[in-house]
């Protein structure tokens, strides 16, 4: 099915990630998880127990934001973040086997209070980086670059992305040897590494008028 479907250049989306070693995050997005497909996916995720995360999620999501992300062994799959009282939340769980991220910024803000955290790094063209990288995603946007995309795989044979990291047999997977996503936007539930360098931390409590999240 995915073969047969057409970019806007008419070609397929299997000749274009072959042909040009990448497809855009956009028509990405639109061919590869159609809401049906996505909500199936999520379901065969939950139905196995598929938790996202190792530890129970606070139940408050953060944002991320980065000019640049590049990373070196790329897999997606659904899982579920669970919190401490049971409530589960559907995600996609992105892994990375090694990240560079330019210009990071996380945020995340009080409920009720015009108070809101944020943490910087990255700055200076000296990336923060981090191995073994693991993300509860909700929403992701911007211009995204794979080489040698794998779309539609069993999520249980994922084998490019940190160790372990894959899904419940017969959910929807994908991989890639390497992704770039530039004007990364993305709400998380969500975020763990092996390992994770930021350069040039700084973080922030933000209060009142100064209150504001990375987008």
């Amino acid at each position: 099915m995915v073969a047969r479907a057409t970019g806007g250049g008419g070609g397929t989306v299997q000749e274009e990630s072959q042909g040009r070693g990448h497809i855009r995050w956009s028509r990405f997005a639109a061919l590869l998880l159609p809401a049906a497909a996505l909500a199936g996916a999520i379901l065969v995720g939950m139905a196995n127990g598929a938790l996202a995360a190792s530890f129970a999620v606070s139940g408050q999501t953060f944002k991320v934001s980065a000019s640049e992300l590049r990373g070196e062994g790329f897999v997606q799959y659904p899982g579920v973040a669970e919190e401490i009282d049971g409530t589960r939340h559907p995600v996609a769980v992105t892994g990375i086997r090694r990240a560079e991220l330019f210009d990071l910024c996380q945020s995340v803000k009080t409920p009720g209070a015009p108070v809101v955290l944020t943490i910087t790094a990255g700055r200076g063209g000296r990336p923060a980086t981090a191995t073994d990288l693991l993300i509860d995603v909700e929403s992701l946007e911007g211009d995204a670059r794979f080489t040698n995309i794998n779309i539609g795989q069993d999520a249980s044979t994922l084998d490019r992305g940190p160790e372990g990291a894959r899904g419940a047999p017969g959910a929807f997977g994908q991989q890639a040897d390497a992704v770039t996503i530039t004007n990364l936007r993305q709400v998380a539930r969500s975020t763990q590494a092996g390992r994770f360098n930021l350069t040039g931390l700084r973080l922030k409590v933000n209060v009142g008028a100064a209150a504001k999240e990375c987008f």
